[in-house]
């Protein structure tokens, strides 16, 4: 109920007086007098429910009859005043105050015709038992209680998306075809919605009585409900980590904030985009996550087509997030909120997103409000990306560097958003440590663990050769059930899964030593000052362009075949007209300092890019390649020589 109004009668327009001002002693005019009688105003939807008798109610005359008049008052409750109990004469669309008699057990109700010289009113809201979204059965005359999440016109009804916490359910509410209904209803009201459940095709939809947004007090404690269910259900599991790891102890507790930030995200019905690096420890982080999030939006929505429409994955060739990405991601952002009435997506950006290179996209998707979070092993630049990030997963936040994997990382975070998916994820660690060469201390309890589940070393490395085959050929599309296969993850045929990763990888193996045949008598070799072997190519002159592998991963085999025949640190550069690529073993490059320092050295040359101490990538102004690779080779020549950073044993072996 709202707060009382003294004296307010003639604000209904009905034939009573007009109150007067009283005033008591020690009251100002105009307060309410503790000894006058309340007339109660219905809320439109009230029922019998909401009414009780010998009280006093605000009608309105909708019928005369020679016995008397016919009132309502609400929408639901209506009854007759007898003749015999009526002061005057009335007719329809009078408004009146009558007090409530009788209720018979054949549903008639009797009221009584009323008149105060002074009275207060108070307003009722009508509270009706809310149902939960989860559990609704077809059928069934509800009332949900929720926020409006989407709110799509159709050539037919207006389709409101409700969510309760338990679930999202479509209500359909009809005004004309293709008329909206419910027009002062927007995106993000809190509101009671009654009417008939039904079945259409293979979801539940409710077919939409009545719509009431809540208002004042009402609205601030259906929020208040809301948002605590949210948060309770949003609680991600209590499970540990696959292995025993001292270091990915506070990550770990990172990760739970994001798995409670993304299980809230779906259960308050908003979209979820997902941009990650396109290579073997990308997808190893990526295809988890979309597993875990798309069975969680397919538990919480009523409709069966709900993870089609609301999650999307897209691989990023860059290392970072590209102006021509944000730029389209936030096109279709727009335009699905533009057609289906979606709220804007969350950004999930995996194995990239930590570093100045990303701002300005960031930056972009401030102006519409987009929340972001970000899992990452690159290192990062916090103070730059951190205001504009919602969460930032990275294990250089605490101490630790580049070997504990993204996909590391994000097997942990969907066993936390769903652990049931725990068996079927168990090889996938020791995929993206293989694919990325961790050092990681406990890559030997990884390939442990995948053995249990049936993965030989030999196994895991294919599958993550034949991951990067799939993702160059793929470029810049999702590949969804083709990398799930491959990966063994969400793949229903584990005979296919075996056979294409055999096909793949030996494929993947043809094309690496094609090329690496092609660029063999083409590489120039000096010995730095430090001792460490420097290895450069011309990729642009005297690489097979167009073709497996690309630039970065050519780079990365020809380096690891000099590794292997040295022994000794080694430094690769591959170059085109206005990028680099690098790798380094066993020399502590510092890549993304070498970056800041090229900017400040050549202004005018325009490098950006970044990476890992050992791995990364840097982009320049064409005219300037001569000056900025001269540059990085001085660079080079000065960095520490660190045997920690050193892959041969592992490649060895």
């Amino acid at each position: 109920m709202s707060e009382p109004s003294a004296g307010d009668s003639g604000t209904r327009g009905d034939s009573s007086p007009e109150p007067e001002a009283t005033t008591a002693e020690g009251a100002t005019a105009g307060e309410a007098s503790t000894d006058r009688p309340v007339v109660y105003d219905l809320a439109p939807d009230c029922t019998l429910a909401d009414v009780e008798t010998d009280a006093c109610y605000h009608a309105e005359v909708n019928g005369v009859v020679d016995y008397g008049v016919f009132v309502d008052v609400s929408d639901v409750v209506s009854g007759l005043i007898h003749e015999s109990n009526l002061d005057g004469e009335y007719a329809v669309g009078d408004r009146l105050i009558v007090r409530l008699t009788d209720v018979r057990e054949n549903g008639d109700i009797a009221f009584d015709d009323e008149t105060f010289a002074d009275y207060t009113t108070e307003t009722v809201e009508h509270e009706p038992d809310v149902s939960r979204v989860r559990g609704l059965s077809p059928g069934a005359e509800v009332t949900v209680e929720g926020e409006v999440v989407q709110a799509k016109q159709t050539g037919g009804p207006t389709i409101f998306g409700v969510a309760d916490a338990t679930g999202v359910i479509a209500c359909a509410a009809f005004a004309e075809a293709g008329v909206r209904a419910y027009p002062s209803v927007e995106v993000g009201d809190m509101v009671h919605v009654a009417g008939t459940v039904e079945t259409r095709g293979d979801a539940l939809q409710l077919e939409v009585d009545s719509l009431k947004p809540l208002a004042g007090d009402r609205a601030a404690e259906a929020r208040e409900r809301y948002e605590a269910a949210l948060d309770e259900r949003a609680e991600p599991a209590a499970i540990d980590p696959l292995v025993e790891w001292e270091a990915f102890e506070p990550i770990h507790a990172d990760l739970r904030d994001l798995a409670r930030l993304l299980r809230r995200t779906v259960l308050a019905g908003r979209p979820i985009r997902v941009r990650h690096h396109a290579d073997g420890d990308g997808m190893c982080a990526a295809i988890p996550v979309q597993l875990a999030l798309e069975r969680l939006v397919r538990d919480v929505h009523e409709d069966p087509k709900a993870p089609r429409h609301l999650f999307k994955r897209l691989p990023s060739k860059a290392p970072f997030y590209e102006m021509e990405d944000v730029t389209r991601d936030l096109n279709f952002a727009l335009a699905g909120r533009a057609r289906h009435g979606q709220k804007l997506p969350f950004l999930l950006m995996l194995d990239n997103g930590s570093t100045e290179e990303d701002v300005p996209a960031y930056e972009n998707l401030t102006h519409y409000d987009i929340p972001i979070a970000v899992v990452d092993h690159h290192h990062p630049d916090p103070e730059a990306v951190g205001p504009l990030l919602d969460a930032h997963v990275n294990p250089y936040l605490h101490g630790e560097d580049y070997r504990i994997t993204t996909g590391m990382m994000c097997v942990e975070l969907a066993r936390l958003i769903d652990p049931s998916l725990t068996e079927e994820l168990e090889h996938v660690p020791a995929v993206a440590g293989l694919s990325d060469r961790s050092k990681a201390e406990v890559m030997d309890d990884y390939i442990a663990l995948a053995a249990e589940a049936g993965y030989e070393q030999d196994d895991l490395l294919d599958i993550g050769e034949a991951l990067d085959y799939a993702a160059h050929w793929l470029r810049y599309s999702e590949g969804k059930t083709l990398v799930n296969d491959v990966l063994n993850v969400g793949c229903d045929d584990p005979d296919r899964h075996e056979e294409l990763v055999a096909f793949l990888s030996e494929r993947a193996a043809r094309d690496v030593d094609r090329q690496l045949d092609a660029l063999d008598a083409h590489v120039e070799h000096e010995r730095l000052a430090s001792g460490a072997h420097l290895y450069r190519i011309d990729l642009d002159e005297y690489a097979r362009r167009f073709t497996y592998p690309a630039p970065g991963k050519t780079t990365g085999e020809l380096h690891d075949t000099r590794v292997q025949e040295t022994g000794d640190p080694v430094i690769t550069i591959g170059y085109g007209p206005d990028f680099c690529v690098l790798r380094s073993d066993g020399v502590r490059l510092d890549i993304p300092t070498m970056v800041t320092e090229l900017n400040e050295e050549l202004p005018e040359a325009g490098v950006s890019g970044g990476g890992h101490l050992v791995v990364g990538s840097i982009k320049f102004v064409k005219g300037r390649r001569e000056a900025v690779l001269e540059a990085l080779i001085e660079k080079m020549a000065e960095a520490e020589i660190d045997e920690s950073l050193s892959a041969a044993t592992a490649l060895d072996d």
